[in-house]
């Protein structure tokens, strides 16, 4: 006999082999079978058998960890491992904010052509250097910022000698010589070489720790717009910002939130981190949004669910709003991953205004049944109405906040 298409031996299967749930909270476990459950270790949870006799209910007491023992007929068939994490709330953002970024070094977008009497030339390009590199050093010396490069393009250009570079290529240190040559046109030496020290952008604030004051945001890297791969990140700041108009969004075309920095650009907080979850770092002060100030409890993947949700983010000035919104699939995530939700603009007065997700909207905060969930990332470029989210536990541990420690996250 074939146990595996045994109908109780099924669902014993479905039965999770653990589950996680915070303090103060419950997590329903699924059930279809009428097994019993008793709980070991009483103090960190305890279990409540629903009426429907399919589900139980594991109610968080104390951070710890425990087991829940089904048994089917008085035989015990599963043990299930109980995780209790200590309580946890963050505030949600929403509000519009303007990103400065630094690069590590100066960040090489292009090539251009010297016209010389040999012909057009780009010195970098013969030297190697690639779209994309970052210059850090030069003649041994740390660069930060584009001033740092031109004197010593003049220097090397008069000397002869070439300019001993060391790039940065995809975390790998490469080192390279360059000979500056002389533009015919304005008789100046030149490197061949398009570059830049910094980026700016706007995005949306998704959460931050009333008691560390660590941030997230954006739900996404951010990249040069000219080489496309992520920008490697020294420091940088946030500001407020306001949105000025929205560029509508429509099939193919993918909308955009218009805004400008504040006018006081008072720094609001610091960038210490750019990655594939968004940008993160710590604020000055505790920022509001007039909407949802009181903190949250959050959500981790397993617990979100297809339905009705919310999200906070601004589409005229620097008012935050809350918007209506659909989750319509979520993948539980067991290692960070982008893209683990799936969600529909279903607001009229938001898909009147903006079509849908615009650019602008990402790392705006999605709400469901008082939890924050997680972040608007990507728009489908062929479907405006409809794109990703990120699973707000990511984007926590990206900020440094170990939501698991069995201590109480400070």
């Amino acid at each position: 006999m074939s146990l595996g298409f045994v109908k109780e031996v099924k669902e014993y299967i479905n039965i999770p082999t653990s589950v996680t749930v915070f303090e103060s909270q419950h997590v329903t476990v699924q059930n279809s079978i009428p097994v019993n459950a008793s709980e070991i270790a009483e103090e960190a949870f305890t279990v409540q058998k629903n009426s429907d006799g399919k589900t139980i209910d594991v109610h968080g007491k104390k951070a710890g960890e425990g087991a829940v023992v089904f048994d089917l007929a008085g035989f015990p068939v599963k043990k299930v491992g109980v995780n209790v994490l200590p309580d946890f709330k963050v505030i949600p953002g929403g509000q519009s904010i303007g990103v400065k970024l630094n690069t590590l070094g100066v960040l090489v977008v292009g090539h251009h052509q010297i016209n010389t009497p040999e012909g057009n030339k780009s010195p970098g390009e013969i030297a190697g250097v690639q779209v994309g590199d970052i210059i850090t050093n030069i003649n041994g010396k740390k660069i930060e910022q584009m001033s740092d490069v031109t004197p010593f393009i003049q220097e090397a250009g008069k000397s002869g000698k070439p300019l001993d570079l060391v790039l940065n290529r995809e975390e790998k240190e490469i080192k390279t010589k360059l000979y500056p040559l002389k533009d015919e046109n304005d008789r100046s030496f030149r490197i061949g070489l398009y570059i830049r020290d910094s980026a700016a952008g706007i995005g949306t604030m998704t959460f931050f720790d009333p008691k560390s004051k660590k941030y997230g945001a954006l739900g996404h890297v951010i990249s040069d717009m000219d080489t496309k791969k992520p920008i490697v990140v020294e420091d940088g700041q946030i500001v407020r910002s306001t949105v000025t108009s929205i560029e509508k969004g429509s099939n193919g075309n993918p909308g955009e939130k218009l805004a400008r920095f504040s006018g006081d650009r008072e720094v609001i907080g610091n960038i210490t981190r750019n990655s594939p979850f968004g940008i993160f770092g710590k604020l000055r002060q505790d920022i509001n949004n007039g909407v949802m100030d009181e903190a949250l409890p959050i959500a981790l993947s397993n617990e979100v669910k297809e339905g009705p949700a919310k999200i906070l983010t601004v589409v005229n000035n620097d008012k935050v709003e809350q918007f209506d919104v659909e989750v319509v699939s979520s993948v539980p995530q067991k290692f960070p991953a982008t893209k683990g939700m799936v969600i529909k603009i279903t607001d009229k007065e938001l898909l009147e205004k903006t079509g849908g997700i615009v650019q602008g909207m990402s790392g705006s905060p999605i709400i469901q049944n008082g939890k924050v969930i997680g972040a608007v990332t990507h728009v489908f470029v062929n479907d405006p109405t409809s794109g990703y989210g990120v699973h707000i536990e990511w984007m926590l541990n990206e900020a440094g906040i170990d939501i698991y420690s069995k201590q109480k996250v400070s």
